[in-house]
């Protein structure tokens, strides 16, 4: 496939409308990786600079991400991720018309090393709970979280997190009414080879890190999260 002349129009322009459209009508999928510089070149009949001037066009529109040494990538819709003081997943992800769904990954009871115990307020050593579990929105992964539970103040708690949908309604069933975010830190770092491979993201890409802890209305600590979310897929909103 050549790309016609059309007086007036520049053919680097004509090959952006042409992958413009092609991405609005499902052909390349958010995330996807486009064909290389090389390929639409041959394919266009145009020299690299034109595909190169067509793809940085793309790029400024926001429609497409150039990653140096990897490609062209089909940007991804952002997700909003609310930080408010009251933090709950599946009401996060349908506030913003998406389906949420999460598949838990590791749900065992262990020791409290000094990070845990300090957030927990409990001594190192002492028995919890440590669950960790990958959110999804609409089936694609968007929050890789590792909560921490004091096993003593919830003995029934790990089976309740076997039985229920999410980690409200476990805690519902040990006594725990309502909770709320006492503190939450951000950072952000490169993720290792295995959250690279669960947020389906490269590893040159950084992941947005959050380390929270929930207290109950009696002033108890509930729970202590650490919570790795995709960048650019998810962006981290803070509420006042």
């Amino acid at each position: 496939m050549t790309v016609a002349r059309e007086p007036g129009v520049a053919l680097w322009r004509q090959i952006a409308r042409t992958v413009e459209a092609e991405i609005a009508s499902g052909s390349h999928l958010p995330g996807g990786r486009l064909p290389t510089e090389a390929q639409l070149s041959q394919r266009f009949g145009v020299n690299r600079h034109t595909v190169r001037r067509a793809l940085e066009e793309l790029s400024r529109s926001g429609l497409v991400v150039v990653e140096q040494g990897r490609g062209s990538f089909v940007a991804e819709d952002v997700l909003e991720y609310a930080v408010g003081t009251r933090v709950r997943f599946s009401e996060t992800i349908r506030a913003q018309n998406r389906e949420p769904s999460g598949d838990p990954l590791d749900l065992r009871e262990t020791v409290a090393d000094k990070v845990v115990a300090t957030a927990l307020g409990i001594r190192a050593g002492a028995r919890v709970i440590r669950f960790e579990r990958l959110g999804f929105a609409d089936e694609r992964p968007v929050a890789l979280g590792t909560h921490y539970f004091p096993g003593a103040r919830f003995p029934g708690l790990l089976a309740a997190l076997r039985e229920a949908p999410t980690i409200t309604a476990a805690l519902a069933l040990v006594g725990v009414r309502d909770y709320r975010r006492r503190v939450t830190r951000i950072a952000a770092r490169l993720p290792t080879a295995q959250e690279a491979e669960l947020l389906r993201m490269a590893r040159n890409r950084p992941v947005l890190v959050t380390e929270s802890i929930n207290g109950d209305e009696a002033g108890g600590t509930v729970e202590f999260g650490v919570t790795r979310y995709p960048t650019p897929r998810v962006q981290i909103v803070v509420e006042s």
